[in-house]
């Protein structure tokens, strides 16, 4: 039997899961388990359902679907498959690495399709997994042209997610437009605090007692689009910034593999500035 995921997103009302099962049933798909979340103050209705069976046309169970659910709903089947993502990296390889070890152990859920960085320096360690590695430097030239070579880059590849692991340039409003909620973020910070560079050493200056990172989803506003996940731990004032950031790296691969299981697994709705997230 194949295996879909269905994906509603619709404005909250009476009804709305009978009318919905009743749909998948009539198309002779079992539901295998069925999540819902309404958020009263905006009124949305948001479901992830995981069904089993031979759906023949995935046109028409839509279409059923949404004549069944209020105006303007949101509705996605998403069959069964890993999706494809590319990495962009700088220096940093806690999170790449990561990454590549959990792909080649088909763990992650994803391909990773190709790896871009700004520098050089990650450039043979990619290579050791055997996935493609394009330089593209951000130096004598302009914002536009720089996003322009990477866009062109990732136009080759059918790709679901692109995954700034650790890649520590900002992305204009024109790139980030391309890929409206595909861009995945990991932030050496728990979020809105410490917004933007050095957060270990705006951290250690504050004299905090915790200190952690956060995955969110690229929007135009510096480090404030839809939270995914985030984590923290405790700290004292024995750690420098340095050792702040050591420890920081940890929380920062465990939040960024966290955030990627959830997107990769269609768990993640995105609803306005803020995410609702299907454990």
């Amino acid at each position: 039997m194949n295996n879909l995921l269905v994906l509603i997103q619709c404005k909250d009302s009476v009804g709305l899961v009978t009318n919905i099962t009743r749909v998948l049933a009539q198309h002779q798909l079992n539901i295998i388990a069925m999540r819902e979340f309404v958020d009263e103050v905006e009124q949305k209705f948001f479901t992830r359902i995981e069904c089993s069976g031979i759906v023949e046309n995935h046109s028409s169970l839509k279409l059923e679907l949404l004549n069944n659910l209020p105006a303007a709903a949101d509705v996605y089947l998403v069959p069964k498959a890993e999706k494809n993502i590319a990495l962009l990296v700088t220096k940093e390889f806690h999170c790449l690495a990561d990454i590549l070890v959990r792909a080649t152990f088909k763990t992650l859920g994803a391909n990773v399709k190709c790896i871009i960085g700004n520098h050089e320096i990650l450039k043979e360690f990619a290579e050791k997994f055997d996935i493609p590695f394009f330089f593209v430097s951000h130096e004598d030239k302009s914002k536009a042209d720089f996003e322009n070579e990477i866009a062109s880059v990732l136009s080759n590849y059918q790709l679901d997610y692109i995954v700034l692991a650790k890649f520590m340039r900002i992305l204009s409003p024109d790139f980030i437009a391309q890929y409206s909620n595909k861009i995945i973020n990991i932030h050496h910070s728990f979020l809105p605090a410490f917004i933007g560079a050095n957060p270990y050493k705006q951290a250690f200056e504050r004299g905090v007692k915790i200190i952690g990172a956060t995955a969110h989803f690229v929007t135009n506003n510096l480090d404030e689009g839809p939270i995914i996940s985030q984590q923290t731990i405790h700290v004292n004032h024995t750690l420098d910034a340095k050792q702040m950031a050591v420890a920081g790296r940890e929380i920062e691969k465990a939040v960024l593999s966290k955030a990627l299981e959830q997107v990769l697994e269609d768990r993640v709705f995105v609803s306005g500035n803020k995410t609702i997230v299907f454990e």
